[in-house]
């Protein structure tokens, strides 16, 4: 049987763009009163070498955002309109129309919605009444890679039907105006609002020129990590959970990970041609780089995407791929490693052939 393949990526960013000296001044006001030392604030920002980022609502706007409420409400908004965009220009790219998409994923971890935004986009992009929905909240940064590695579960199951993977992630609402942490204050200057869609089709189907089948998947979780990365619930809605050990976990696990799994397939790390890494800050993709032992470059897409971007949680890896794609880097016969790592603490790994 033919393996499942990725058919196409569809990125959207919101309209409003502030370079990163912008939102460093519109911060330093907010926390001027309240932080001992706003050096420190424009130290942390510029450690994360991201030069600007998209917005979900203009920069004057979140003044008004003083409740959970309203930034949920924004973020319903906002996500659905950009989860649209991504997964039309998704199924355009692939040369479908909405009504051949089968089973629709979705993943976010910034925003919450009963019914959750994949019922609402059956609605906006006319999918059948038929589709199956599969929404997944919780797994931050590492669920792009998890959300292709369970859409391609399903069309293993049944191989003339397609699915669709939808990430909306808008970092911008879930600021903590009165966290004054080195987890908050790192987030706010780490993450971005984006949305990306991946439609995935099974091995009855034709493959994309160009683009990979998916030969195999891993999942890694690695035990009593629950506070490494995550949100504390709190009255003002999410709090950011970020350790500074992060970088040395990637750097202790990933290796043995990557290893591990491409033995299982018959493989080594020099048989992939095409790493294509979560853009989780510099010393996540410095610790995914030294682990690996990769060359010099290896990972200059996830580089520039944190650059230009910041990092856009689950949405980050797929607007990766998206860019490798576009580039038309993979040649027929080559292998490319997708691998994220988030919340649990664990990690995805999603393994490409061209």
């Amino acid at each position: 049987m033919s393996l499942p393949s990725v058919l196409s990526v569809g990125c959207a960013l919101p309209p409003h763009y502030a370079d990163q000296e912008t939102l460093l001044a519109a911060l330093r006001r907010l926390w001027v009163k309240q932080h001992f030392n706003p050096a420190r604030v424009d130290d942390l920002h510029r450690a994360v070498q991201v030069s600007g980022r998209y917005l979900a609502l203009p920069i004057e706007a979140y003044d008004d955002l003083d409740t959970f409420q309203k930034c949920n409400d924004a973020w319903i908004r906002v996500a659905l309109d950009l989860g649209e965009t991504a997964a039309r220009a998704a199924i355009a790219k692939a040369g479908l129309q909405p009504a051949d998409i089968d089973h629709i994923f979705f993943v976010t971890v910034t925003g919450i919605a009963v019914p959750s935004l994949d019922a609402r986009l059956v609605n906006r992009l006319g999918l059948r009444p038929d589709v199956k929905r599969t929404p997944i909240f919780g797994l931050g940064c590492v669920a792009g890679a998890a959300g292709i590695a369970r859409a391609s579960d399903y069309v293993r199951a049944f191989p003339s039907e397609v699915a669709l993977l939808v990430s909306t992630e808008l970092c911008s609402l879930t600021l903590q105006r009165g966290d004054l942490s080195v987890a908050n204050l790192i987030a706010s200057g780490l993450f971005g609002d984006g949305a990306a869609a991946v439609v995935i089709g099974g091995g009855g189907r034709p493959a994309a020129s160009g683009h990979p089948r998916i030969v195999a998947t891993r999942s890694v979780f690695y035990p009593d990590t629950e506070r490494v990365m995550g949100w504390d619930m709190v009255d003002t809605g999410f709090q950011i959970v970020l350790a500074a050990g992060v970088p040395q976990i990637v750097h202790a696990h990933i290796g043995g990970d990557v290893d591990s799994f491409l033995a299982a397939h018959g493989l080594a790390r020099p048989d992939v041609t095409h790493y294509i890494a979560h853009t989780g800050g510099p010393k996540v993709l410095q610790a995914f780089s030294d682990a690996l032992e990769l060359a010099p470059g290896a990972l200059q897409r996830s580089w520039e995407s944190l650059e230009k971007t910041g990092n856009l949680s689950s949405a980050s890896v797929l607007f990766v791929l998206s860019d490798t794609l576009e580039a038309g880097a993979g040649k027929p016969g080559e292998y490319g490693l997708l691998m994220a790592m988030g919340p649990g603490f664990c990690s995805e790994l999603v393994l490409l052939q061209w």
